[in-house]
């Protein structure tokens, strides 16, 4: 039997750590008014389905992951026929094969010369959680990992904050096979100094319905995998953000070794993309779709093949010191110059959707700096 001494030690150390954690910093740009699960007592969820009631259920809440929470084998595996892509060139050689989502396979976007297959693949990372609002999720050091599972903030959700958190292998050999961060009809979301790696398919994705006020920041999207659409080691899905009537910045992120959509952007979105480093992509970072207004200042592209795919609907590329003083009357500063190494061209000069940043929390923009990618990820705060 514990004496009371002993009892008493531990009520101040748990107290102590309480007290200790909460979300560092305020979100920059547009979702700076997000407080999450504010000034609620910090919980340590024991297992996954302690976990999934905390942050599904609608009590505001600070979640402090201090482990590893692996959904994979939780709900069981699914065997059905997919297909394997025209994109896979390189079948049993570090090509990616598709779970039939959405007839994805049979409607004619597997391209021509797809073949259908057999596929296996964890039920768990195909059904995202869905999180209610006023949620601060949040993980203590490098430690905080959601394995298998993604996190969706969708139907009305909002006023949520993920902090710190590495979210991995959702069934990365399979396109659909798992998103790792969705938002679709919520408002106030921040995600930051998280990790994203080995996913099926989308990274961060922002559906069709309005996401509003996002904030992607200090985060690292680690594209690096042995299950590529293009072959080459590079992740493809990576940021897709194609909600109606979104407000999103993404400040300080660290975008690497993939080879497309990072992000593609479209219908009806305001994206600042401010202090950003791309780096080894193979492919495409940018693919600016039609409805889409984009900033894009004081970032650094290294190694990028190609910066832009293409550009229908309206992008400001900071091309000039000169040219970027149209910003300052709607941003609030003088639009930073971009900066390049060894990468190709990124050019976009449009200015009359600057007033769409009237009356709204804009980021602040600094030099481009190779310090970027050393700031973003989990372990830093």
């Amino acid at each position: 039997m514990k004496s009371p001494t002993c009892i008493l030690v531990g009520i101040y150390i748990l107290i102590g750590q309480a007290a200790a954690v909460g979300v560092v910093g305020t979100a920059p740009g547009f979702a700076a008014s997000t407080t999450g699960g504010g000034s609620a007592t910090p919980q340590y969820p024991a297992d996954i389905a302690e976990l999934t009631t905390w942050l599904t259920d609608s009590t505001a809440r600070v979640i402090v992951l201090n482990k590893e929470y692996n959904f994979i084998g939780s709900e069981g595996t699914v065997t059905e026929t997919g297909c394997r892509p025209a994109s896979n060139t390189c079948p049993d050689d570090g090509g990616q094969d598709a779970i039939n989502h959405a007839d994805w396979c049979t409607n004619g976007n597997a391209g021509t010369g797809s073949t259908s297959i057999s596929v296996t693949y964890d039920a768990a990372g195909v059904t995202p959680i869905n999180l209610g609002s006023n949620k601060s999720i949040i993980g203590i050091g490098s430690s905080g990992v959601i394995k298998g599972k993604g996190l969706r903030i969708a139907n009305g959700a909002e006023n949520v904050i993920i902090q710190n958190i590495h979210i991995t292998d959702l069934n990365p050999q399979y396109i659909w096979g798992g998103d790792a961060i969705t938002v679709a009809g919520s408002d106030l979301v921040w995600v930051d100094h998280c990790k994203i790696s080995l996913i099926g398919r989308q990274m961060f994705v922002a559906g069709t319905t309005a996401s509003n006020r996002v904030t992607i920041s200090n985060t690292e999207f680690d594209g690096v995998t042995s299950w590529s659409a293009t072959c080459d080691g590079h992740h493809y899905w990576t940021i897709y953000l194609t909600g109606s009537n979104d407000l999103v910045t993404m400040k300080g992120n660290y975008i690497h070794h993939t080879s497309g959509r990072g992000p593609k952007v479209g219908s009806n979105t305001l994206l600042h993309a401010v202090n950003n480093e791309w780096y080894a992509v193979s492919g495409h970072a940018f693919d600016v779709n039609a409805g889409a207004y984009v900033v894009a200042e004081g970032n650094v592209f290294q190694n990028v093949v190609t910066p832009l795919l293409e550009k229908v609907g309206s992008l400001f590329a900071s091309p000039s010191t000169s040219a970027n003083t149209a910003c300052a009357a709607y941003l609030g500063h003088n639009c930073q110059l971009n900066a390049f190494g060894s990468s190709g061209t990124f050019v976009g000069t449009d200015t009359d959707f600057f007033s769409d940043f009237s009356g709204k929390t804009v980021a602040t923009a600094s030099t481009a700096s190779s310090s970027i990618a050393a700031a973003a990820g989990v372990g830093l705060i």
